[in-house]
C-alpha cells in the first residue's frame, strides 16, 4: 500500500469520532445548529422581517417563520442573482445550484453559500469516504482515482458575477487541490455542457485510469460504461478497472438497477454499493451500514435543521409540522429544511420514511407530488399536464385520461417513458402527438431535456392508445371509483401502468 493511500486513510479515519456524535447526541446537534442559523440570519432582510433578534426557542422560530416553497422564495432569490446581498443569508452568495421541478419555470436556482459548500456539501463528501473506509478498513481506494460524473457550469446572463450549474459541478469546481488529485476525468471534461462529447471524452480519459470508485447517477454510469466498453473492446468493465471497489450512487432509486449492477456490471464480491442523499439544497444522508440498502444516516451537523410534515394515506400533507424528536417509524413525511444558505423552513418536495430512530436513518419514499425520476429527469405533474395540452392542441386531439411510468434500462437498451392515453378524440397523427409531447417536456424541464440529449439515457416517449372506457373499467376493478379517486398521472414505478396494460389485454 502506498504512503499516499495510507496517509489519506489515516486522515479520513480520524473523522469517525465526529460522525459518531450523530449517533450519540443527535438532538443536541440539531438545536445547536438551529441557534447558529438564527444568529447568522439576524441581520439579513429575512431575519429583520421575522424578528430574529428576540428568538428565544424553537417554538418562537416555529410560530413566527412561515413554511416556504420555491415559488414563494423566488423574489428573494432573483434579487440575490442580481447581486443583492444580506437578503436571505449573511455571507456573500455568488454560486447557485440549478435544478428542475418548479411549476412556474424551466429550472430553479438554489443559493449556495461558502458555509454550505464547506460545512455541508464538502463535509458530506469527506464523511462519505470516511464511512466507506469504516465499512471496508482494508480498502485501497486511494491507490487509484474516483470517477465523478458531474454536470456543467455557466454564468448568469443578467449578472456575470454569478455562477450557476448542477450542484455536482459547483462542488467539483470548488474542491481543494488534494481532492482534485484523486479524481478523474480532468475538470475541463467533467464540466463540459455537451453531453454527447462529454461522454466520449470521459470514456477516453477514464478508460486509461486506475479507477477504484465512481460517484454518479446510475443511469449516466451505465451510459459511460457502455461507451468505455465500446472504445476498449472489453466485455466487462472490471477488465478495464480491475481494482474497482465502490459505486456511490444517488439522485434516482437504485432498486431497479441493483441486480443489473451487482450481477452484470460489477459481478465481484470486492465491489460494494453505497447510497447518498444529496440535492441542490444540501447533503442530507449517507448509507452508514452497507448491510442496510436504501437506508441512510441523516447527517445532523451540516448546517441544516430538519422538520417534517406527516403525509396522509392518500398523499396529502397533514396540518401538523414536527421536529426530529417527534418522528415515528414507518410514517411518510414531507421534508422541511432550514439551511446555511438562507433557505428558511423550505419544503424541498421529497418525502422520507424513518427506518430507525437510534440512530436516525431514513429512506427516500418519493416526492410530495406525482413525479417520474427514474433517470434523474424529475418530471412533475405540471410538466406533464402542460405537454399533454400542447400535444392535443397541435394534433386536434382530446384527452380523456392517461398514466405514465418509466421503462427501465435493460440489456443495453435506453430507458424511456411509457404513456397509456385514452382519447375522447384521437389525434390526427399519433407520431406528431408523441413528438410535440416530447418537445414540450424538453422545453419546460431542463433535467428531462438533459436526459433526452442524443438519446443517451432516455429515448422518446412510447405512446399506447387505450380503448374507450379503459380507465373507468380499471378504476372500478380496483374499487377506486368516485370523486375522491383519481387516475395516477405519473408514477416512479410500473405498478399502475402494468395494471392498466394487463386490464387492456385481458
Amino acid at each position: 500500500m502506498s504512503l499516499f493511500n495510507e496517509t489519506l486513510l489515516w486522515f479520513m479515519k480520524r473523522r469517525m469520532p465526529r460522525i459518531e456524535e450523530i449517533y450519540t447526541r443527535p438532538l443536541e446537534l440539531q438545536y445547536d445548529g438551529l441557534t447558529q442559523l438564527i444568529e447568522a440570519g439576524r441581520d439579513t432582510e429575512w431575519g429583520r422581517k421575522y424578528g430574529y433578534d428576540d428568538f428565544t426557542s424553537y417554538e418562537t422560530f416555529r410560530r413566527r417563520v412561515p413554511i416556504s416553497t420555491y415559488e414563494e422564495m423566488v423574489p428573494y432569490i432573483e434579487r440575490m442573482m442580481q447581486g443583492e446581498q444580506q437578503v436571505l443569508w449573511n455571507s456573500p452568495i455568488s454560486w447557485f445550484s440549478k435544478s428542475s421541478g418548479t411549476t412556474n419555470a424551466r429550472s430553479k436556482f438554489i443559493p449556495v453559500s461558502k458555509e454550505a459548500l464547506e460545512q455541508c456539501h464538502m463535509m458530506g463528501g469527506k464523511d462519505m469516504i470516511s464511512l466507506l473506509i469504516h465499512n471496508k478498513p482494508d480498502t485501497k481506494i486511494f491507490e487509484g482515482k474516483g470517477l465523478s460524473i458531474g454536470g456543467s457550469l455557466s454564468t448568469d446572463s443578467m449578472n456575470s458575477q454569478m455562477l450557476m450549474g448542477d450542484v455536482s459541478a459547483v462542488v467539483m469546481k470548488n474542491l481543494p487541490i488534494w481532492a482534485q488529485m484523486i479524481r478523474t476525468p480532468s475538470l475541463d471534461v467533467a464540466l463540459m455542457g455537451d453531453w454527447d462529447q462529454k461522454i466520449e471524452k470521459m470514456a477516453l480519459e477514464t478508460s486509461q485510469e486506475n479507477v477504484t470508485s465512481i460517484l454518479g447517477v446510475p443511469t449516466w454510469t451505465l451510459v459511460l460504461i457502455e461507451k468505455i466498453l465500446e472504445i476498449t473492446g472489453k466485455r466487462s468493465i472490471l477488465e478495464v478497472w480491475p481494482n474497482f471497489e465502490f459505486l456511490v450512487h444517488g439522485a434516482v432509486a437504485f432498486g431497479p438497477y441493483r441486480d443489473l449492477f451487482q450481477s452484470h456490471i460489477f459481478p465481484s464480491s470486492e465491489v460494494r454499493f453505497l447510497e447518498i442523499y444529496n440535492a441542490s439544497e444540501g447533503f442530507f444522508g449517507i448509507q452508514d451500514d452497507l448491510n442496510k440498502p436504501d437506508e441512510m444516516l441523516l447527517m445532523l451537523d451540516y448546517g441544516i435543521f430538519y422538520e417534517f410534515i406527516p403525509m396522509g394515506e392518500t398523499g396529502e400533507e397533514m396540518d401538523s409540522i414536527i421536529p426530529l424528536e417527534q418522528v415515528e417509524l414507518g410514517v411518510n413525511y414531507a421534508v422541511v429544511i432550514t439551511t446555511n444558505s438562507g433557505l428558511w423552513r423550505y419544503k424541498i418536495g421529497d418525502t422520507v420514511r424513518f427506518t430507525s430512530l437510534s440512530p436516525f436513518r431514513v429512506k427516500i419514499s418519493g416526492r410530495t407530488k406525482h413525479f417520474i425520476n427514474a433517470f434523474g429527469e424529475e418530471l412533475i405533474i405540471e410538466n406533464a399536464e402542460r405537454a399533454v395540452a400542447m400535444a392535443c392542441r397541435e394534433t386536434g386531439a382530446e384527452m380523456k385520461d392517461y398514466t405514465a411510468a418509466p421503462v427501465y434500462m435493460d440489456g443495453g437498451k435506453r430507458g424511456s417513458h411509457e404513456w397509456v392515453v385514452e382519447f375522447s378524440k384521437a389525434p390526427k397523427d399519433l407520431c406528431t402527438f408523441a413528438a410535440v409531447l416530447d418537445q414540450s417536456l424538453r422545453e419546460n424541464n431542463s433535467d428531462y431535456d438533459a436526459k433526452r440529449s442524443y438519446d443517451l439515457v432516455l429515448g422518446p416517449p412510447l405512446i399506447q392508445v387505450a380503448p374507450q372506457g379503459t380507465f373507468y373499467s380499471w378504476m372500478r376493478s380496483r374499487g377506486k371509483l368516485g370523486g375522491q379517486h383519481k387516475v395516477p398521472r405519473l408514477s416512479n414505478h410500473r405498478e399502475f401502468i402494468d395494471g392498466v396494460l394487463a386490464h387492456i389485454n385481458q
